[in-house]
């Protein structure tokens, strides 16, 4: 007899309850557990920190933890195994020879702004998932952009690094000057302007010879002339022109191109101005060091990012613009799935992220911890760090020294193939890092040089003049065209 019974659509048995809990922290009272939990973990990086100068800068290897999760979860004492093996092979940008790269020691309370950020896990994708963390990323990007001198009713939206900024630049510039269809339009920019550009030229679905390279001057800056002349050449060709980037803080050397000449010919040719600042836009947060970036309040818009040098937490980067209302018309879908703004704009409609953490949080209280004074004082050392290493890098005629207005410095011997200076430039560099002096090592105009960036609070003459004590010894043996150094 065949049953009236529909079949059963269960496939498997039901899970039983009896599961161990889950290890989230409770919402009705406070979690002990958690609070024991990063009470370890935090005295576990107090101890990574308090140690940074007993160890080399570069780890020795580099670590390889379990990767895939077990059955079931780890209990807090292997978790905090697994962190400790991690920190172990993690590169030490507090030890006072870490001078390779724009990443500084952090600062402690951008630490703890990232500790309650993750806590908070609030989304800026729209208001209502973060209501007073979007409104916080708003006031402090206008007051960045104010200060920069962008006007009064400037703004803008923090990013995930300078490379996103840029691209969001970009496309902003392309949207404003109604060219989202032209695939013959181009951006100019420096020929040492950073490498992100071409990443933003192939996103925006335009070939690589869409960004037009142009020469530098004896200083690293852009040549005003070569620009001038592409701009007219261009205009003749009837080619649409997207933006015209300038740099403020080349990647090798620290150039910065002369903003206001190259200003005035965008305002002539009616082009987009971005200035890519992510080096050197921060001092102009300072009266005393506005100087080094003249011309950066001509900009129409400028990527910051104030990581690599005021010790803020990764990732803490800015677009900001004269007129941000130009992001929300690039950018803005309606977010039809949310709720309406109802206090100036949802952060998604503000740039190509959608959902993105409170980085505004960590970069808010950095600064608060720091004071303006305290700003300046940052970059008051690191200037003066650089003067120091140029002045002793300066005493060696076999040497070509290599900087500008920023805190970076670039040197090379004088006369070496490009295969001479590859190979001196890594033996240098590993008995630089055998006495934990960590430098990098760029391939810039067709040959190797070292790198040494001078935004470590924790650096001191002393290791400079170790520095200098030690590419000196390198120097002997080499047969280099003696010839005095440029200025930086």
């Amino acid at each position: 007899m065949v049953s009236s019974e529909p079949p059963s659509l269960a496939t498997a048995p039901p899970a039983p309850w009896a599961l161990p809990p889950l290890p989230f922290a409770s919402p009705d009272h406070p979690d002990a557990r958690l609070q024991r939990f990063l009470e370890q973990a935090s005295e576990r990086l107090c101890a990574w920190l308090g140690s940074a100068a007993s160890r080399s800068p570069l780890p020795g290897l580099s670590v390889l933890p379990e990767v895939e999760p077990q059955r079931r979860g780890l209990d807090e004492a292997a978790l905090l195994a697994d962190l400790q093996l991690v920190m172990d092979g993690a590169y030490n940008p507090s030890h006072p020879g870490a001078l390779a790269h724009l990443d500084p020691p952090p600062l402690p309370a951008s630490i703890a702004a990232d500790l309650i950020c993750a806590g908070l896990n609030n989304n800026l994708l729209a208001e209502e998932l973060s209501p007073s963390l979007s409104r916080l990323e708003r006031n402090l990007a206008a007051w960045l952009a104010r200060q920069l001198g962008l006007g009064d009713v400037s703004g803008g939206v923090a990013a995930s690094g300078g490379t996103l900024a840029n691209l969001m630049a970009l496309v902003t510039a392309r949207h404003r000057a109604g060219l989202g269809c032209c695939s013959e339009a181009v951006v100019l920019a420096s020929a040492d302007a950073h490498v992100s550009l071409r990443k933003a030229v192939a996103v925006m679905g335009l070939p690589a010879t869409a960004l037009h390279a142009i020469p530098t001057a004896r200083d690293g800056g852009m040549d005003v002339s070569q620009l001038d002349r592409a701009l007219e050449a261009l205009r003749a060709a009837g080619t649409p022109v997207i933006a015209v980037v300038a740099t403020a803080g080349t990647t090798v050397r620290g150039a910065v191109d002369p903003l206001e000449p190259v200003a005035a010919l965008c305002r002539r040719h009616g082009h987009w101005l971005h200035v890519d600042g992510a080096i050197g836009a921060v001092f102009a947060l300072s009266p005393r060091h506005r100087h080094r970036v003249a011309g950066l309040e001509q900009a129409d818009s400028i990527t910051i990012n104030p990581q690599k040098l005021l010790g803020i937490t990764k990732t803490s980067s800015l677009l900001l613009l004269r007129q941000p209302g130009a992001l929300e018309q690039a950018f803005g879908t309606g977010l039809p799935y949310m709720e309406p703004s109802w206090g100036g704009g949802h952060g998604g409609e503000w740039g190509l992220q959608g959902t993105r953490p409170a980085d505004i949080l960590k970069l808010w209280l950095g600064l608060r911890q720091l004071g303006l004074g305290g700003i300046e004082a940052v970059l008051d050392g690191a200037i003066q760090r650089r003067r120091v290493l140029h002045a002793l890098l300066s005493s060696l005629p076999e040497l070509e020294v290599r900087g500008g207005p920023c805190h970076l410095l670039a040197f090379t011997p004088r006369g070496l193939s490009a295969a001479e200076a590859d190979s001196w430039s890594q033996t240098t560099r590993q008995q630089l890092l055998n006495h934990q002096l960590m430098l990098s090592r760029p391939l810039h105009g067709g040959r190797h040089h070292l790198k040494a960036v001078l935004g470590n609070p924790h650096t001191t003459v002393a290791e400079l003049q170790q520095l200098h004590a030690l590419v000196a010894a390198s120097l002997q043996g080499i047969h280099c065209r003696s010839l005095p150094s440029p200025s930086p």
